[in-house]
């Protein structure tokens, strides 16, 4: 899978902002809520790469009946 270099620079840094605001803040960062968004997108992005997936499948075999006759 290809990832942009804009993603990867943007990812990098707000990991660095987070990072850097809980050292200067003296706690530790909860990462419930960022793993709970990452398992929510996670399990849309499964739904709709089945959905595409099985779209794709119909169209495939329409064709090749439609060939066969």
């Amino acid at each position: 899978m290809k990832v942009s270099n804009t993603l990867k620079v943007a990812v990098a840094t707000g990991l660095t902002a987070v990072a850097g605001l809980s050292q200067a803040a003296g706690t530790a960062v909860d990462p419930a809520p960022i793993i709970s968004s990452l398992t929510d997108a996670g399990t849309t992005a499964a739904a709709v790469g089945t959905a595409v997936l099985g779209v794709v499948v119909v169209i495939k075999t329409f064709k090749y009946i439609r060939q066969a006759f």
